[in-house]
């Protein structure tokens, strides 16, 4: 990204538009036949992977018995003829600190984490302030169902399909005033659940933020599950932020926090390594970060590296939001 890059292993989600593809041509229709109506906890669909050549790793089967509950969905306006990382990956090999530093600790240590019952606060500069149980905040996009196609993308990337709704969704639904120029979002701070959080190798809780025009970009998204099913603890749950144009680290989970503010919010790896990571996080692979080059990235499942795209492949759709700027600046 311009300036900066995510740390090693940090991801980047990215969705790149397909509207004639069909879901059943990139997963196996059979996961996703008989899907019961979304119960109280869940809403909505977004799902999404970046375009690029096959991964060369099998997709979840119909035989699969993957954890938590199947969530109902249609079809969206984004998508790719990409497979998916397998579902093993995408929950073993993540960048979660508050459950611990390895990719594997997360996966190990994120049972504490207790996500229901879970509330959200909206605060800042809008008419919806209030403590909000997650049921109730996301209810409204049930008829909102969306699948998108996305991939994580740095030093390694995946193939995930996400599942949740538009940010902008959201951010209508909170009437923000015209005050409010940014979105701030903020993790659960609870050191006996997340036991990663006892350690000062990040300032807690953790806090990200988007302009208000990014929020509000089609392809951003507050992802409730993957692969059909709830989103597991190690992966952000029971909510989380997938921005598929920028960095992995913008991507924050378990929100418990959103205020919309009027001055551009300090986010954590900023407050951390400030000549290392900015606050828009787009990806750039123009720009090395200063320990290591960002021009390529590779794909769980292959040997090789190959090219990173700029904005993932997606200037079409977010290029637009930064002309004029210069990005080795605003990184």
């Amino acid at each position: 990204m311009p300036g900066r890059a995510a740390r090693q292993g940090e991801a980047v989600m990215l969705i790149r538009r397909a509207p004639d593809m069909k879901w059943s041509e990139v997963t196996d229709e059979k996961l996703y036949l008989g899907r019961r109506q979304f119960l109280q906890t869940t809403a909505g669909v977004a799902m999404a992977a970046a375009a690029g050549a096959s991964i060369g790793c099998s997709t979840v089967s119909a035989d699969d018995q993957l954890p938590g509950r199947k969530l109902s969905y249609k079809e969206g306006p984004f998508g790719t003829t990409e497979k998916e990382t397998p579902y093993k990956d995408v929950t073993t090999y993540n960048n979660f600190y508050e459950f611990g530093t390895g990719k594997s600790d997360p996966a190990q240590n994120a049972g504490t984490l207790v996500t229901s019952p879970w509330s959200i606060q909206i605060d800042g500069e809008c008419a919806k302030k209030g403590t909000y149980h997650l049921d109730d905040l996301i209810k409204p996009y049930q008829l909102e169902e969306r699948i998108y196609r996305m991939r994580c993308v740095e030093a390694w990337s995946m193939v995930i399909p996400w599942v949740g709704f538009p940010l902008a969704s959201l951010v209508k639904q909170c009437a923000p005033t015209p005050k409010a120029k940014y979105v701030k979002f903020t993790t659960l701070y609870n050191p006996v659940q997340m036991p990663g959080q006892n350690v000062p190798v990040l300032k807690w809780p953790y806090v990200e933020g988007l302009r208000m025009d990014e929020a509000t970009n089609p392809l951003a998204i507050l992802a409730v599950g993957l692969y059909g099913h709830t989103l597991p603890n190690q992966d952000g749950a029971p909510i989380r932020l997938v921005t598929p144009w920028k960095y992995g680290f913008k991507g924050i989970k378990s929100i418990v926090k959103i205020e919309f503010v009027e001055k551009q919010p300090l986010n954590t790896w900023q407050q951390t390594r400030p000549n290392e990571y900015g606050f828009y996080a787009n990806v750039n692979p123009h720009v090395d970060h200063p320990r290591w080059s960002q021009a390529t990235e590779r794909r769980i499942g292959e040997f090789f590296r190959r090219p990173t795209l700029m904005f993932n492949g997606y200037g079409d759709q977010v290029a637009s939001m930064y002309a004029g700027m210069d990005l080795r600046k605003y990184f």
